[in-house]
């Protein structure tokens, strides 16, 4: 990433916006679009200039394959270290919740690694789970000394009112009832591959989306970012 360009790119409120909330969650150019009130075409040149600056990638929805997701560059710690000054903090939730459609992968590393770098609570579900965790989601976590719940448990069984819903797959996010409020990352899915290599790029492609909404917490007193809010 070149910094000069990065902060130049940074240098229209709008980009910094989008980027600042691309640190806790994955974005459609549409959810863009509709937040910011910007038209399609304004949103397409504002994440261009953030992807040729080295800040974001795009990458294909793995649901029906009509979607596509910005993320923000979490493989480079310069890149969010840059976007994240001046960002407001969060508001630590009640508990973080990480759902994914088998609960056998995705949803169970990112539960251990919160649990390894938060005090906050966390719990993993599905919204059809499988009978066990994928035995490579075990293997890769012990490899990265994470402890994984083996517990295995449905999303409508989970959900408490003060929780931070966080869908790790596509199919959820693309899914869920609209009325149920989540952030969403666009993790690729391990389990066809079925290979360590793929089961080992997802748990650190998560930890480090981790790391990063962990950092993103807020301190007490200081101003802050509402979670997705509740009906």
């Amino acid at each position: 990433m070149d910094v000069l360009v990065a902060h130049q790119a940074l240098a229209d409120e709008n980009r910094l916006a989008i980027a600042q909330a691309l640190v806790t969650r994955d974005l459609a150019p549409g959810e863009i679009a509709e937040r910011w009130q910007l038209s399609t075409s304004l949103v397409a040149h504002h994440l261009n200039v953030l992807a040729e600056a080295g800040l974001v990638v795009r990458r294909r929805g793995e649901h029906d394959g009509r979607k596509s997701y910005i993320a923000l560059r979490h493989d480079d710690p310069e890149a969010v270290a840059l976007v994240s000054v001046g960002a407001p903090g969060i508001v630590s939730p009640g508990r973080v919740v990480f759902v994914c459609t088998r609960n056998s992968a995705r949803s169970k590393l990112a539960a251990a690694w919160w649990r390894r770098m938060s005090k906050v609570p966390a719990v993993d579900a599905g919204t059809d789970p499988a009978a066990a965790p994928h035995p490579l989601a075990l293997h890769t976590a012990n490899r990265h000394g994470l402890a994984v719940d083996r517990t295995m448990r449905g999303v409508g069984d989970t959900l408490h009112s003060d929780d931070l819903v966080i869908a790790v797959c596509d199919h959820v996010h693309e899914t869920l009832p609209s009325q149920l409020p989540r952030w969403h990352w666009s993790i690729p899915d391990p389990v066809p591959a079925a290979s360590p290599a793929s089961f080992d790029h997802a748990c650190r492609t998560i930890g480090a989306r981790v790391r990063d909404l962990h950092e993103a917490l807020s301190p007490p007193g200081t101003s802050h970012t509402n979670l997705p809010e509740r009906d």
